[in-house]
């Protein structure tokens, strides 16, 4: 035993060598690690994840080849496609004055209008009254800057909008129009119009209706008494001046109000108001077809009772003391429907149709907005101190 294990150990070790068990050591690593491989094709060598560039980065391997890809972003939405739809509608309009025989006419103004209808080789455009008032001529503006020569067919200067007239060979885009009875607060909306003139034509701007049915009191003239309480849309789109006329544009692209900073405080910022455009289409059709508005008319001059001294409300109207609120009449025209009701110098109109009257504004709203040419008017009224009753029916004025 002892000669055959000392044989054993001589002859073992000069076949091995000082490198044989680190060697054969190796060839075991290297034999488990392609067995690894093999049963899990994926895992590459150290145990990571093929194609894991992350973590072979994270650990200072070198990553391989990797793919560049362009990313296309899609920004349609529906603003955008309001924008598009009704955007080429909304031109420029110069208002050009002459100021003397002398002078060459000039530039006084700038506004917006709305491309509404084409017909018999003719585009209609709606604007503000205050846009195109006082213009020796007028100049129309195309979204892609072709400038036509304008006629004005009418305009109105209570609900501050106009129509004018241009050749229709050359535009292109014709608006639709929406229903503003409709509108909810809090519903989007979009201003296109030109702020500051012609340099920002076709700017837009985007907020929401932040309000219906405001009623602005309007003084026309310009001499301190309201002339007119106007309905108007609310919003906090940025309507700024330049952008009279302009439209209010819902998200199906519709046009559902024609803004007009004539009505608004530039002051005021957040606040833009626009005309609704089911109170505007009736205006539109008058203007188009007449070139006024045909209202219902009484015949009748007016002033209301706040205006008149306290010494004329008692001796000269003879109203009672509680009666403070109220419209005198200070002429009736001769033959006129109120003349035929009966109605005379300084009665004091205090009721119509069951609705309260408390100032010429208020008259006038009830007139305009809620009757019709050929309808009855019933009126109660002060005469001598005492209340009476008349039923005048309304006709169209005529000169």
């Amino acid at each position: 035993m002892g000669y055959y294990d000392q044989d054993y150990q001589q002859n073992r070790s000069p076949r091995r060598g000082k490198g044989g068990p680190f060697f054969a050591g190796l060839l075991g690593v290297i034999i488990g690690a392609l067995l690894v491989m093999i049963a899990f094709p994926q895992f590459g060598l150290g145990g990571l994840p093929l194609g894991d560039t992350d973590t072979a980065e994270e650990n200072g391997r070198t990553a391989g080849p990797t793919i560049e890809q362009k990313v296309s972003v899609d920004v349609t939405t529906s603003v955008t496609e309001a924008v598009d739809k009704t955007g080429d509608a909304v031109v420029g309009i110069t208002n050009i004055q002459q100021s003397s025989f002398f002078q060459q006419g000039g530039e006084a103004g700038t506004g917006s209008g709305v491309v509404y209808k084409k017909a018999g080789g003719k585009a209609f455009i709606v604007t503000n009254h205050h846009v195109i008032d006082g213009a020796n001529e007028l100049e129309v503006t195309l979204s892609d800057g072709t400038k036509l020569p304008a006629k004005l067919l009418g305009s109105d200067v209570w609900t501050d909008l106009a129509v004018i007239e241009v050749d229709g060979s050359k535009v292109k885009t014709v608006a639709e129009f929406g229903n503003s009875d409709s509108l909810k607060p809090g519903e989007p909306v979009i201003a296109i119009g030109n702020p500051l003139g012609l340099q920002f034509s076709g700017s837009v701007t985007q907020g929401i209706i932040s309000g219906l049915e405001r009623s602005i009191e309007i003084d026309i003239n310009q001499d301190g008494v309201v002339d007119w309480n106007a309905e108007v849309i609310q919003t906090d789109a940025a309507i700024n001046p330049g952008n009279s006329g302009g439209a209010l544009v819902n998200l199906k692209g519709q046009v559902i109000g024609i803004n007009s900073m004539k009505i608004a405080q530039s002051a005021v910022e957040g606040i833009g108001l626009s005309i609704p455009i089911n109170s505007a289409i009736p205006i539109i059709e008058d203007l188009e077809k007449f070139g006024e508005v045909r209202r219902p008319y009484m015949g009748v001059n007016l002033a209301s009772v706040e205006e008149i001294s306290q010494y004329h409300q008692e001796n000269t109207l003879k109203l009672p003391k509680d009666v403070t609120k109220g419209v005198a009449i200070t002429e009736v025209a001769p033959n006129s429907p109120a003349d035929k009701a009966g109605m005379k110098e300084f009665d004091v109109i205090v009721e119509m149709d069951g609705e309260e009257i408390s100032d010429v504004a208020s008259l006038r709203k009830h007139l305009y907005v809620k009757k019709k040419i050929g309808d009855k008017l019933k009126v109660k009224f002060y005469r001598n101190g005492k209340l009476e009753e008349a039923t005048i029916v309304l006709s169209s004025q005529t000169f």
